[in-house]
């Protein structure tokens, strides 16, 4: 399992037009699930992701977790971080997850997300053209694979 972790100001996703969810400040969290990933993958994620600390102390330094500051977490499946560009410039997604798998265990990683900061997250809706905007507050991106422990 592969997480785009980016520290926002706001983010939000929309859908044929329409807002479908929202946050304030937090994380803004992509989520690629791979054929291989397990629940330990996802509980493993869930963790780090909430124990981030890559919020500002009062000494501006990134002390703090999104748990720490309160923040929102908005989580988007996206297949897309799975790609293999080793052969040709048409990205594979062979090590992707296929529905059954990742719809699973993308709605698990929110719910542990949810059990872990205490607040709901907000959600984008797995394998609908979705329109994601974000003000990256920093930048602060950072990248997980669940494969580097």
């Amino acid at each position: 399992m592969k997480l785009v972790i980016q520290r926002v100001r706001h983010a939000s996703v929309s859908i044929d037009g329409q807002l479908h969810s929202e946050i304030g400040a937090g994380l803004l969290v992509l989520v690629g699930v791979a054929h291989d990933d397990t629940e330990a993958d996802v509980r493993y994620l869930a963790s780090k992701t909430a124990a981030m600390r890559i919020f500002n102390d009062d000494n501006g330094v990134m002390n703090r977790s999104v748990c720490d500051v309160g923040g929102d977490i908005l989580a988007v499946s996206q297949f897309t971080l799975l790609a293999s560009t080793r052969k040709g410039n048409r990205p594979s997604y062979i090590h992707a997850a296929g529905h059954n798998l990742a719809v699973p265990l993308y709605e698990m990683f929110c719910n542990e997300c949810s059990a872990i900061t205490g607040r709901t997250v907000q959600k984008g809706v797995f394998g609908a053209d979705m329109q994601v905007e974000l003000v990256n507050d920093g930048p602060v991106t950072i990248v997980i694979d669940s494969k580097d422990k």
